[in-house]
């Protein structure tokens, strides 16, 4: 098996899954340290979705290893994988999955009342996160009478709120026009590197690509580094 990286927070070596008879990941390799952006780039249906849902533990691959902090995910139990995807773990998607009888604040803050901090703490911090997305304005608002853009900053604010280790954006600005789509993957590698998490950009496009530290492609289930490529 493929050795991990040194120092890296979050890697995975050697990742095959498959689903009837397509074989979505054929030995996947990937690695990513504190702070770094890392981009997977690749074509439509080539693995990358999938193989962020196996590093985030929402899917089990069905052989390889992802390490976390030193630790297997394959060793920790249901529970604790979902209490690493509460707390360590941030999520974007690409239409970003705001709960729509919630407030743009309570929303933010809905992470953080999952884990038992109080409303009021909550709400606080969210708040700051929504000021350095610059959307503090929308606090009152619910998500049904904002803009795409502001409410993928709404989302951006809800995936950093619990401070978490590890981000993961899964085509990130696909809904919105070229001028959102840069003003939040500005903002997104901005905050994340400023609170020294890392981010894994999935996307298929150059421009999103262009914001990261390195490129990962996956093309049939496999990938390779292009860091070691040019």
């Amino acid at each position: 098996m493929t050795p991990v990286p040194a120092g890296s927070l979050l890697a995975a070596t050697d990742l095959r899954k498959t689903y009837g008879t397509t074989r979505a990941l054929d030995g996947a390799q990937f690695s990513i340290h504190p702070g770094e952006v890392v981009a997977v780039m690749g074509p439509s249906g080539s693995g990358k979705s999938t193989l962020l849902h196996c590093l985030a533990g929402i899917v089990t691959p069905d052989s390889g290893s992802i390490t976390y902090a030193g630790r297997e995910l394959a060793g920790m139990s249901d529970a604790e994988r979902s209490a690493l995807r509460r707390t360590d773990f941030g999520f974007v998607f690409q239409f970003g999955q705001l709960v729509p009888e919630l407030t743009c604040v309570e929303n933010v803050a809905l992470p953080l009342r999952l884990t038992g901090v109080k409303r009021k703490e909550a709400e606080a911090t969210a708040l700051h996160w929504m000021e350095r997305l610059q959307v503090e304005d929308l606090r009152a608002k619910r998500p049904g009478a904002i803009s795409g853009g502001q409410g993928q900053r709404v989302a951006v604010a809800r995936a950093l709120v619990t401070g978490p280790r590890v981000v993961f954006a899964d085509e990130p600005t696909g809904a919105l026009d070229s001028l959102n789509g840069e003003l939040v993957m500005q903002l997104l590698t901005e905050t994340a590197r400023a609170a020294s998490a890392a981010l894994v950009l999935v996307t298929h496009e150059t421009r999103v690509a262009a914001y990261s530290d390195r490129e990962i492609v996956v093309r049939d289930g496999r990938s390779r580094d292009m860091e070691r490529f040019v």
